[in-house]
């Protein structure tokens, strides 16, 4: 499945905003995580996953589909989900806060982007919709 990049297909961000609920923080985090797989943080096959996502060659919905990936996620999975089950409310609370900040702290590096950016006229913008920021 990795042959070289198709100049027919491009990774589109809308299936990790969609899947984000339309907050683009959460979903430029996704694609962080992607590029990290991709760079090999979670050995070969989810490196080969994260690659095809990236490079356009599969959606992600499609990607997570394939048996060999959804087989490494879920044995990766696994430990933190272990983990998860032996913390206690405060520890777990404790990790939901890290999120959130980490959240904010993308959207405002998003806000600074758009901020240092020339108003091209088809911009989108932001709004806080009480869940976090969406776009609109």
């Amino acid at each position: 499945m990795t042959e070289g990049p198709d100049p027919e297909k491009r990774f589109d961000d809308s299936e990790l905003v969609e899947m984000s609920q339309g907050d683009p923080a959460q979903a430029r985090l996704l694609r962080k995580s992607l590029e990290t797989l991709a760079a090999g943080h979670g050995g070969d096959t989810l490196k080969e996953m994260a690659q095809e996502v990236l490079s356009g060659r599969a959606s992600l919905r499609d990607a997570a589909n394939v048996s060999a990936y959804s087989d490494q996620l879920v044995e990766q999975a696994t430990p933190m989900a272990e983990k998860w089950a032996s913390l206690t409310d405060a520890e777990r609370e404790e990790l939901a806060a890290e999120g959130r900040r980490a959240i904010a702290a993308e959207q405002e590096q998003i806000d600074e982007e758009r901020r240092a950016a020339p108003d091209k006229g088809g911009s989108q913008k932001s709004r806080h919709d009480g869940r976090g920021w969406s776009l609109y």
